[in-house]
């Protein structure tokens, strides 16, 4: 299942997003905001950060004015990798060598042309389970577990 979630400014992106997802056959936690409800970004990243966290969904999509936010806000969650992506390769990347389990994109910066084939190698990408970047990873968390009692 993949948790997705926006804020006022995005509900247009995660309508085509979710219809993607479900073309995919993806079950969709839909965490808000629906269109024409005013929210603030991180009780949403919040919500699919614990989704994510949690175990109740394997990955996490957010979308904003520009993603920044939701990103920052996502990764206040122990256990969210959560990566701002505005290019397929950088999507790519942060899947084989982050493990991210949480995209966060931008619908005032970025096409959705460019944003659907951004979650579509996103969600294809599996980590690449090479030793370094497995190493790197146990550091963050490592790093996570000093500060995130």
């Amino acid at each position: 299942m993949i948790a997705i979630g926006c804020d006022h400014a995005a509900t247009e992106y995660k309508k085509e997003i979710k219809a993607l997802l479900e073309k995919r056959k993806e079950q969709v936690l839909d965490c808000g905001t629906q269109e024409g409800e005013s929210c603030d970004y991180p009780v949403i990243a919040e919500k699919v950060a614990l989704a994510v966290a949690g175990g109740k969904c394997s990955a996490g999509i957010l979308i904003c004015g520009t993603g920044i936010g939701m990103s920052i806000a996502a990764n206040k969650v122990k256990g969210i990798r959560c990566a701002l992506c505005a290019d397929v390769f950088s999507a790519e990347a942060t899947r084989l060598h982050n493990d991210a389990n949480v995209l966060a994109v931008g619908q005032r910066n970025m096409g959705i042309g460019n944003v659907l084939k951004i979650v579509e190698t996103f969600l294809d990408t599996p980590f690449s389970k090479e030793e370094r970047h497995a190493r790197r990873i146990g550091q963050i968390t490592e790093t996570e577990k000093r500060y995130f009692k």
